[in-house]
C-alpha cells in the first residue's frame, strides 16, 4: 500500500481561486445563446432570423445555412458516418434540444433575449423514444436514407449454442436505464481568433477531458495544421465521459469566432446539460445464464439493444464493444453468445458516463447468477466462488476477446465478506423473516471486472530540475478532480528527493505540452505515471553523473541526501539541487527527458461489493444501510486518492440502482430535464461508505497500477439491485429493473403478496434474427472505448 499524502491542488479549489471557463471570459468577447427544437422530430420548413438580426446588441444569427462550408459534426468515435450531424440542424431536428440557430451578441442577456425573437416553422414528425420500438416494422426514421434506425449492429454464428448443455437456465429482460452525467460545471467554451502576426489561428479555452484530441478534432474540422490551434482546459468541474472530444456546441462557437473574427463564448445552463449533453448507459439486455445442477455455469446467450439517441452518438457502440468484450466477467464461462443492436431513436445523442459499457456488462452478469443462485437455492457468494477465473491462469483470454492480466476475485470477494460480517448479516436478515417484519433486509453481492487504458497505447510525461532546485512535471493527460498534480508529484518526490512542494505540474494546455491522450478509461496513473517514472529515473542518473563529475567521485558512490546528491558515507561532499542543476548546465548535461511509454495492453482491475438495504414493504422505499467495496486497482499509489474514487464512483453508482433516470414521454419531451425530476442524491441518501482495496499488480507497466477512476460504479450499481431483490424473494420477486425507485418497488411487493409476481423473461425482438452475422458485414470496432 502507498503513501496516504494529502492531495496538493485542494488549496486553491476550496479558498475559490481556481479558474474557470467561464471565469476567464476576456473583455470584449460576445456571447453565443442556442435557439433549439422543443420537439423531438419535425420538419424544418423555414427558420426566420431577421427580427432577431435587428435586436439590440446583436453581431449575427447563424443558421445551418451559414455552416455550408463546415463538415458535419462526428464525435470522436463514430458508430455510422451516414448520421453525422449538422452544426446547426437542417432539414430536420431529431431530438428535443437540437441546434437550429445561434445567436451571437455583445453580451448573454442581449442574446437571451433576441433568441427569443428567432422563428421557426417546424412539420410535426412521428416521434420514437424506445429503441426496441426504433426496429419494429413502420417505425418512424431518423434517416430515410438508411431505409432503417439500425445505426450498426452483428450477432453470432447460429452455430454458437451456449445453453445446449445446460440442466438450468435464468432468463431475465434486464433494462440499464439512460442516465444524464450532470457534473457539476457543464460545457462551457471561448474561441477566439488569432491574428496574422499571432502563432495561432485559434485559441480555444474549454472544459474538457482530452485537450490534445480536441485540438486535433478542430484542427481536422477546419483543415487548419495542428500546430497553430491552441487548446487550454482550465480547472474542468467534472466530466464522467460527458466531456469527451469536440462536442457540436463547440464547433458552432468555434465557427462563429471565425466569421466574425471576435472572440465568441458559451456556457451551458442547467437544462441545457441535461437534455443535451450527451447521455449514458441505455441499454435493454436479453439475457441467459445456462448451469449444471452443481451450480457450474456453462454458457451465456445475450442479446443487448443499444439506444444510440439522436445522430447514431456513439454510445450506442458500448453496446456492441466494451459490453460484448466483458461479458464474461469473472467468471469461467465456456461459451458465450452475444448479438448487439446500436439504434436510433429521437432522444439525446448517446455518449459515455463513467464506465462506458463496463458497468452494463456487470449489471446483466450479476443480475443473472443472482438468480442462478436463488433458482439453485445455494448462496449467492458460494456460487461465485465455485465459477470465479482463479489467478494462476492468468494472463487469460476471455471468450470475448479480452486479455486479463491479473486478478484474484476470490481475495477480494472474501475480504468484502469478512468486512461485511456476512454471516451475522445472514443471521439477522434471518430472523427478521422468523418474525415477519415488514421492513426487510437484503444483502446484495457483486463480484466484476473491468477494463482500464483500453487498446494499451501510451501516454507523455516529462520531468525537468529546474534552476532553484525544483521540479516541473508534465503530463499529457488532463485531471478533473481525480489527484494527478499530487500523484505525479509523488512519484517524482520519491525519486528524485525534491520535496512536494517543489514540484511544479504542468496540463492541459497544448502549447506548453506537446502531446497526449488526455483522460478517460481509468488511464492516467498507469500510463503517464510510467512516463513520469522513467522520466524522473533518466534525469536521476544524468544528475549522478553530474554530481561524480562535480566532486570528483565514482557515479555508483553517488546516494542521495536530504536535499539533494552526494557522496555515500561523506555528509560534507554534497551538492543540493539548485546546485546540480547549475552543474549540469555548466556540464552541459540537461536533467530534462520526456518520456511516452507504452503497455502491451489494457489491464484489468476488478473488486467486491456487498451491499445492505432495508426495504419498507408497505411503502416500497428502500433506504442503503451498509456499502463494502473492496477494489483491486494494482500497486496503490495513494490511499487517499484511491478512496476519493472510490466514494464518487460509489455515489454515482448507488445513485443509478435507487434514483436516477432520464426519462421522456411518448412525445419524445424530457420528463427529467431539471433537478427537481432528475434526481441526483446527497450525503443525506447514501450510506456511509466502508471502502478498502486489495493489489493485485499488473505486469505491464512499472508501477504495476491499473485505474480505478471507475471501479466503484460499476461494482455498487448491481450489488444494491441485487440486494432490493434478495430483500424482496421471500415474497417471489424475482427481478426489478433500475432506478429500484419506491413506486416500482412497491408495485413488486403488491404483484408478488397478490400472487402474481412479474416474469422476469420476455422474448426478445425478432429483430435479431436479422442482424449480420459477426464479420460477415462491416461492424465497428468491438473493442474498449477509452472514455
Amino acid at each position: 500500500m502507498g503513501t496516504a499524502v494529502r492531495r496538493v491542488e485542494d488549496p486553491e479549489l476550496i479558498r475559490g481561486h481556481a479558474t474557470y471557463v467561464d471565469n476567464i471570459v476576456p473583455p470584449g468577447t460576445l456571447h453565443c445563446v442556442f435557439v433549439r427544437s422543443p420537439l423531438a422530430h419535425a420538419r424544418l420548413d423555414t427558420v426566420d432570423v431577421a427580427k432577431a438580426r435587428e435586436a439590440p446588441g446583436v453581431v449575427a444569427v447563424l443558421t445551418g445555412d451559414d455552416m455550408g462550408g463546415i463538415p458535419d459534426h462526428r464525435p470522436f468515435m463514430v458508430l455510422n458516418d451516414a448520421c453525422a450531424r449538422p452544426l446547426l440542424a437542417r432539414g430536420k431536428v431529431r431530438f428535443v434540444g437540437d441546434m437550429v440557430a445561434a445567436v451571437i451578441a455583445t453580451t448573454r442577456a442581449e442574446a437571451v433575449d433576441a433568441a427569443e425573437l428567432v422563428e421557426i416553422d417546424y412539420d410535426p414528425l412521428e416521434p420514437v423514444v424506445d429503441p426496441e420500438a426504433a426496429l419494429a416494422d413502420g417505425a418512424p426514421l431518423q434517416f430515410e436514407e438508411l431505409g432503417s434506425n439500425l445505426a450498426a449492429g452483428f450477432r453470432d454464428p447460429d452455430d454458437v449454442r451456449p445453453l445446449d448443455d445446460a440442466d438450468v437456465v435464468v432468463r431475465a429482460r434486464i433494462v440499464n436505464q439512460r442516465l444524464a452525467v450532470a457534473p457539476m460545471e457543464g460545457n462551457a467554451v471561448t474561441a477566439a481568433p488569432g491574428g496574422a502576426d499571432e502563432p495561432y489561428d485559434m485559441t480555444v479555452h474549454v472544459s474538457t477531458q482530452m485537450p490534445h484530441g480536441l485540438r486535433g478534432q478542430v484542427a481536422a474540422q477546419w483543415g487548419w495544421d495542428t500546430e497553430r490551434v491552441r487548446v487550454v482546459a482550465p480547472h474542468v468541474g467534472g466530466g464522467f465521459g460527458g466531456k469527451a472530444g469536440l462536442a457540436p456546441e463547440h464547433a458552432v462557437v468555434i465557427e462563429a469566432a471565425r466569421q466574425l473574427g471576435r472572440a465568441v463564448t458559451w456556457t451551458e445552463t442547467r437544462s441545457e446539460n441535461l437534455t443535451a449533453m450527451p447521455h449514458g448507459r441505455g441499454q435493454v439486455q436479453y439475457g441467459e445464464l445456462g448451469l449444471r445442477r452443481d451450480g457450474t455455469i456453462v454458457g451465456l446467450r445475450a442479446r443487448v439493444v443499444g439506444d444510440s439517441g439522436a445522430y447514431a452518438g456513439f454510445g450506442g457502440a458500448l453496446t456492441l464493444g466494451p459490453t460484448r468484450n466483458m461479458a464474461q466477467g469473472v467468471y469461467r464461462i465456456p461459451e458465450i453468445a452475444y448479438d448487439g443492436a446500436a439504434v436510433l431513436t429521437t432522444t439525446t445523442p448517446m455518449g459515455a458516463f463513467r464506465g462506458a459499457g463496463r458497468p452494463e456488462a456487470a449489471a446483466m452478469v450479476e443480475r443473472l447468477v443472482d438468480m442462478a443462485a436463488r433458482e439453485l437455492a445455494m448462496d449467492p457468494a458460494e456460487l461465485r466462488r465455485k465459477n470465479f477465473l482463479q489467478p494462476e491462469e492468468f494472463p487469460l483470454t476471455t471468450r470475448t476477446g479480452s486479455l486479463y492480466d491479473s486478478g484474484d476475485y476470490g481475495h477480494a470477494l472474501d475480504v468484502a465478506l469478512r468486512e461485511s460480517g456476512y454471516e451475522a448479516l445472514r443471521h439477522e436478515q434471518a430472523q427478521r423473516r422468523e418474525r415477519g417484519d415488514r421492513v426487510a433486509l437484503g444483502i446484495g453481492l457483486a463480484v466484476y471486472v473491468e477494463v482500464t487504458a483500453g487498446g494499451g497505447g501510451g501516454e507523455y510525461g516529462s520531468v525537468s530540475v529546474d534552476a532553484d532546485g525544483g521540479a516541473t512535471v508534465s503530463v499529457g493527460t488532463s485531471a478533473h478532480g481525480q489527484g494527478h498534480a499530487t500523484s505525479f508529484a509523488m512519484i517524482v518526490a520519491d525519486r528524485l528527493g525534491v520535496p512536494m512542494e517543489q514540484v511544479r505540474f504542468v496540463q492541459s494546455d497544448t502549447a506548453a505540452v506537446p502531446r497526449g491522450g488526455g483522460t478517460g478509461g481509468s488511464r492516467s496513473l498507469q500510463l503517464a505515471g510510467s512516463s513520469v517514472l522513467v522520466a524522473a529515473d533518466t534525469v536521476l542518473e544524468r544528475a549522478k553523473q553530474v554530481v561524480a563529475t562535480a566532486l570528483e567521485a565514482d557515479v555508483d558512490d553517488i546516494t542521495a541526501t536530504d536535499g539533494g546528491l552526494g557522496v555515500a558515507g561523506v555528509p560534507d561532499r554534497a551538492l543540493t539541487w539548485r546546485e546540480i542543476a547549475a552543474a549540469a548546465d555548466g556540464q552541459g548535461v540537461s536533467l530534462s527527458e520526456a518520456r511516452d511509454e507504452t503497455q502491451p495492453g489494457a489491464t484489468y482491475p476488478f473488486g467486491a461489493h456487498v451491499s445492505v438495504v432495508e426495504v419498507d414493504l408497505d411503502t416500497g422505499r428502500v433506504t442503503p444501510v451498509r456499502h463494502v467495496a473492496v477494489d483491486d486497482c494494482g500497486t496503490v499509489l495513494n490511499p487517499t486518492l484511491v478512496a476519493g474514487q472510490q466514494h464518487g464512483g460509489l455515489a454515482q453508482g448507488i445513485s443509478q440502482a435507487l434514483w436516477e433516470g432520464f426519462s421522456y414521454d411518448a412525445d419524445g419531451n424530457p420528463t427529467s430535464g431539471t433537478f427537481a425530476a432528475y434526481l441526483l442524491p446527497t450525503a443525506a441518501e447514501v450510506p456511509m461508505y466502508e471502502a478498502s482495496s486489495t493489489e493485485t499488480p499488473t505486469p505491464y507497466n512499472p508501477l504495476g497500477a491499473k485505474g480505478i477512476g471507475e471501479a466503484a460504479t460499476i461494482g455498487s450499481t448491481p450489488a444494491v439491485q441485487n440486494a432490493v431483490v434478495d430483500a424482496l424473494a421471500p415474497l417471489g420477486v424475482r427481478h426489478v429493473d433500475m432506478p429500484l425507485t419506491p413506486d416500482r418497488v412497491w408495485r413488486a411487493i403488491r404483484d408478488a403478496e397478490a400472487g402474481t409476481p412479474a416474469d422476469p423473461w420476455t422474448e426478445p425482438p425478432a429483430f435479431f434474427a436479422d442482424l449480420p452475422v459477426r464479420g460477415a458485414s462491416a461492424d465497428p470496432e468491438a473493442a474498449a472505448v477509452d472514455v
